[in-house]
């Protein structure tokens, strides 16, 4: 009984958050609609001057708007187009008086209204559908955290993987950590050991931030018994662990050792998985460095070092080309084929050696990393998209360039994620290049990519069969594709040799 009750307590303090806002020109419905919503814990407040309440709404945030379809003076539908000029994503309910009043379904759609109930004496279809937007809210913003994270984390990575002083590390983690989570308080305890002179010395290493920024010897007396038994206990089981108000998470490096803990204040699990997986980077980037300070021990170990810091750190970018995948069930794998196409091609090129198809290889599976930038409701879109809204997805090349140069052992696959997206014609796009300033490899990954867009599903059109996806390169052979590679692309795709 007594955790159904705090269970009780905790949706309607919840719901307290909810701000419902109503548009009505009777007073009275106004009135019923406060003690309605009010005694069922949500916040309202109500206007029979939609004007004031536009401007409210401008000037406030709420979650939540109900509505009148016929008011006065003007169109329930007309005021929604006035609010969406500047507010895209408050969640719209209409009452409408009578059933025969209903607004048309194109309306609905038109205006991204969410729904719409008829004014009655029983309330509970009413409180049906705010309970509804109350949950779809919730998720929403859930998402919108989730994305808000991961864009994060795309900030992070190139910046805590660069070769700096480990205090520096340790304070880039941190000041790139909290707003993943939305939190104030953090700390990294880590240690390594290292091997100079052929002589072995462990140091260890804190750095803290809001309340923990502090030297050591203050953050000591913070760091009480019960809070380090915790910290042991991440350590040893190498899970995360909960503690009162926070969050430990176990630092693992490359042989899957505990180095370390960091500890984040958070009020709830929300995010957790997400603040899990930048804690691996976190403690990634820190083995890196810590292998970096070891260069100066053995020239023949500087191979192994540089291959382990590369692998970590392509983990890292496809840790986050994967997420890219998850987010569209209709490009998952795309990259993946891209990346096979590219080489199959690459092939038929005397005068490409293996390193340029595995320079191939890398760019098809990298190619589209820059979209973790994009939010989701373009990239998942089933419509036509605005120019603004194309304009964003534009910037990919240029943000996925911008990752993978931070190590300079990328400089090579940066030309062929920055230009797949060149034309022939100087058409395209970041940059405009044409004819021979679009490097070759680049032409070549630009027809991989054209190739399997055409032959996959996506949300807005059904897949192209084989012949006529090599039509349409046919097409735009000369334009938007360098000619040459567009015939030995076909060549190789009537061979029947294609994957082989």
């Amino acid at each position: 009984m007594r955790l159904s009750k705090i269970k009780r307590l905790k949706e309607a303090d919840a719901r307290s958050d909810f701000r419902i806002i109503g548009i009505d020109d009777e007073a009275g419905i106004i009135d019923s609609l406060k003690i309605i919503l009010e005694k069922q814990g949500y916040e309202f407040e109500g206007y029979t001057d939609h004007e004031k309440a536009i401007e409210m709404i401008k000037n406030n945030h709420y979650d939540l708007l109900i509505l009148d379809y016929l008011l006065d003076n003007i169109k329930g539908s007309q005021v929604v187009e006035l609010i969406r000029e500047f507010n895209k994503e408050l969640y719209i309910l209409l009452l409408t008086g009578h059933s025969e009043a209903a607004p048309p379904l194109e309306t609905l759609e038109k205006n991204d209204i969410q729904g719409y109930c008829l004014k009655s004496n029983d309330s509970s279809q009413l409180l049906l559908m705010v309970k509804s937007a109350y949950k779809a809210v919730e998720m929403m913003n859930e998402i919108k955290l989730t994305r808000d994270g991961l864009n994060s984390m795309l900030k992070a990575v190139p910046k805590i993987y660069q070769i700096q002083p480990i205090d520096l590390i340790l304070e880039e983690i941190l000041k790139s950590l909290l707003p993943i989570i939305g939190s104030t308080d953090a700390f990294i305890l880590v240690d390594s050991i290292l091997d100079r002179n052929m002589e072995a010395r462990k140091e260890s290493f804190f750095k803290g931030i809001g309340k923990f920024d502090t030297d050591i010897n203050s953050f000591v007396s913070l760091f009480n018994p019960i809070l380090m038994e915790y910290a042991g206990s991440a350590r040893i089981a190498q899970n995360v662990v909960r503690y009162e108000e926070g969050v430990f998470f176990p630092l693992l490096n490359e042989n899957k050792e505990s180095m370390g803990v960091i500890y984040v204040e958070v009020p709830d699990n929300k995010n957790l998985k997400l603040l899990e997986i930048y804690a691996n980077q976190a403690a990634s980037s820190l083995n890196n460095a810590f292998l970096h300070s070891m260069l100066n021990i053995k020239n023949e170990e500087l191979k192994k070092t540089y291959e382990i810091i590369r692998t970590r750190y392509e983990e890292t970018i496809n840790t986050l080309r994967l997420t890219v995948d998850a987010k569209d069930e209709y490009t998952r794998g795309h990259s993946d084929r891209v990346a096979e196409y590219a080489v199959e091609l690459g092939r038929c090129f005397d005068k490409l050696g293996e390193n340029d198809l595995h320079i191939l290889k890398v760019g098809g599976i990298f190619h589209d990393i820059g979209k973790i930038g994009t939010t989701d409701d373009i990239l998942l879109a089933d419509r036509k998209l605005s120019r603004e809204e194309f304009e964003e997805i534009e910037k990919h090349p240029v943000t996925g360039a911008n990752i993978l140069s931070a190590l300079s052992m990328f400089s090579d696959i940066v030309p062929l994620v920055m230009y797949h997206h060149e034309r022939i014609d100087g058409t395209g796009y970041p940059k405009g290049l044409k004819d021979g300033e679009i490097p070759f490899l680049a032409r070549i990954l630009s027809i991989a990519d054209a190739f399997d867009a055409m032959t996959t599903n996506r949300a807005y059109r059904r897949k192209m069969s084989v012949e006529d996806a090599i039509n349409q390169l046919v097409k735009g052979a000369g334009t938007q594709f360098d000619s040459e590679i567009v015939d030995v692309f076909i060549k190789l795709l009537k061979s029947g040799n294609f994957g082989s």
